[in-house]
């Protein structure tokens, strides 16, 4: 076997890759390094694939100056700006997902932190979602506090979704009102509250491939399984928005980095797919296993059925989330997955 096949092996044996081999990794001709990523892949993680949905339950304004961000209030972008969204409309969005068979849904606001008033009106929503659907809630409500997060779990979240955005190194050069060490603070809370945590980057915003490596190394750390990888779209009117875009071999090499170094993790194609000219699909024959699917913040994203056909052609299965498995014969999703992927061919 040659070096890289070797390392392949011992990382399948429960060798954690060392900064060094990752710089190495990074390196390596590109079509095995992703034939050994997607091998790894299969070992640890079979043929589940995990498909969730975002709704931007509260647009712009944002006190932080997050140099990548159409919502920072530092920014000019046109976004759109609301306060949070009712509880009516949550609630008909998460339905509208749930039908089409997502089995995670994340409600993302922006601003530094949600008060404690908007936290009390998003305990009802969530309770109301978990009554009246089988899906698995996640938020991303900004630093909060253990005590903001345990209301929060006793209402029915399972999962708080907080990115690192990039290495601790490059941070400052990204955002200023708030530190690297803030966003692992707001993290531990969460994991003491008994919450999972979704966290990852965006790559493209000028970082080095140690950058990236150094972020994986600190989700490693954390103990993070769900590492949302996204590539920035210039947005126009932030400080990042002549920034070209990352070329799909770079985005390729950098999911088969994070496979070697997050063996077992749900590595998550984020914001920024659409930019791909197949839509992301050899990124699942790379390293990555899930999936942010339908529309982003403040962008268009790829259509649910669009991604449930996609999945289906590669012999992908939608995961049983850790919430919704009682649920799952009930309403015939293993059956159903085909149909709502074969939805788009309908006349």
């Amino acid at each position: 076997m040659d070096t890289l096949e070797t390392l392949t092996q011992q990382v399948m044996d429960g060798h954690k890759v060392t900064r060094e081999e990752a710089l190495w990794l990074s390196m390596q001709p590109l079509e095995p390094l992703c034939r050994q990523a997607d091998k790894i892949r299969r070992h640890f993680c079979q043929n589940t694939f995990d498909l969730c949905t975002i709704i931007n339950g509260k647009s712009g304004r944002c006190s932080e100056n997050c140099k990548f961000c159409a919502q920072s209030a530092h920014n000019h972008t046109g976004a759109d700006t609301y306060p949070l969204l009712s509880k009516e409309e949550i609630l008909a969005d998460a339905k509208k997902q749930a039908a089409q068979g997502v089995l995670r849904y994340s409600i993302v606001t922006a601003g530094k932190a949600l008060s404690d008033k908007e936290i009390d009106n998003m305990c009802d929503t969530i309770r109301q979602i978990r009554q009246e659907t089988t899906l698995s809630i996640c938020v991303s409500f900004g630093l909060l506090t253990e005590p903001q997060f345990r209301r929060l779990k006793e209402a029915g979240v399972s999962r708080v979704h907080n990115n690192l955005e990039t290495s601790e190194k490059h941070f400052p050069n990204i955002c200023t009102t708030h530190t690297f060490a803030d966003k692992v603070s707001a993290i531990q809370a969460a994991q003491r509250a008994g919450l999972t945590v979704c966290s990852g980057g965006i790559m493209g915003m000028g970082e080095t491939m140690a950058d990236r490596i150094d972020m994986a190394l600190s989700l490693r750390e954390l103990g993070i399984t769900s590492v949302p990888v996204n590539v920035l779209n210039p947005i126009p009117g932030t400080p990042f928005g002549e920034y070209p875009t990352l070329s799909e071999e770079e985005v390729l090499r950098i999911l088969a980095l994070y496979r070697f170094l997050l063996p077992s993790a749900s590595i998550r194609m984020a914001g920024g797919r659409g930019l791909l000219p197949d839509g992301g699909k050899s990124c699942f024959l790379s390293g990555a296993n899930a999936a942010i699917t339908g529309d982003m913040l403040t962008t268009a994203g790829i259509t649910v059925q669009t991604d449930l056909q996609m999945l289906t052609e590669l012999g992908y299965e939608v995961k049983l989330d850790e919430t919704t498995d009682d649920h799952w014969h009930r309403y015939g999703r293993r059956q159903n997955l085909r149909q709502w992927a074969d939805i788009e061919k309908t006349p």
